[in-house]
Formats: structure tokens, C-alpha cells, sequence
């Protein structure tokens, strides 16, 4: 693996994008064993980076949704 790849990812979608290439690596059967085993430790590196940001977006999203469903609670409680 090079140094590169073992940084963190710029984005969700770049993670998703090397762990999908990272896995037709490894299913295409050409890999050595090494290389294998350190595929399958940057696959699940870039997992646990997806699983947090993915767990990042939902906290906001609740915050986001906690901010518009408290208005429309109110504003029909005034009427």
C-alpha cells in the first residue's frame, strides 16, 4: 500500500470510491497475500471512516429536523 492511501479520506464519497476499487481488487484474485491482508486493512479503515461520517450527517440532520418540527409545533399551538 502506498502512503497515501493509508490518509484519511477527503470525503464520504472519495472513502466509498477507494473501498469499492479495493474490493474488485481483492475479488479479482490477483492480489498476493500481503497485499491482500493490507486491502483488507485500509477496507476497514475506510469503513469506520464512513461509519462516522455517516453517524456525523445523521446527528445533524436530527438537529436540523429538531429546529423545523419545534416552529411548526408552536406556530399551531397559537392558532
Amino acid at each position: 500500500m502506498s502512503k497515501k492511501q493509508n490518509t484519511e479520506p477527503a470525503s464520504f464519497e472519495q472513502a466509498i470510491g477507494e473501498l469499492e476499487q479495493l474490493v474488485a481488487n481483492m475479488e479479482g484474485g490477483n492480489l498476493p497475500l500481503e497485499a491482500s491482508l493490507d486491502a483488507y486493512q485500509r477496507g476497514t479503515e475506510l469503513v469506520r471512516f464512513c461509519a462516522a461520517q455517516l453517524e456525523r450527517i445523521e446527528a445533524r440532520v436530527k438537529v436540523l429536523e429538531g429546529q423545523m418540527l419545534q416552529p411548526l409545533a408552536e406556530s399551531g399551538a397559537d392558532s
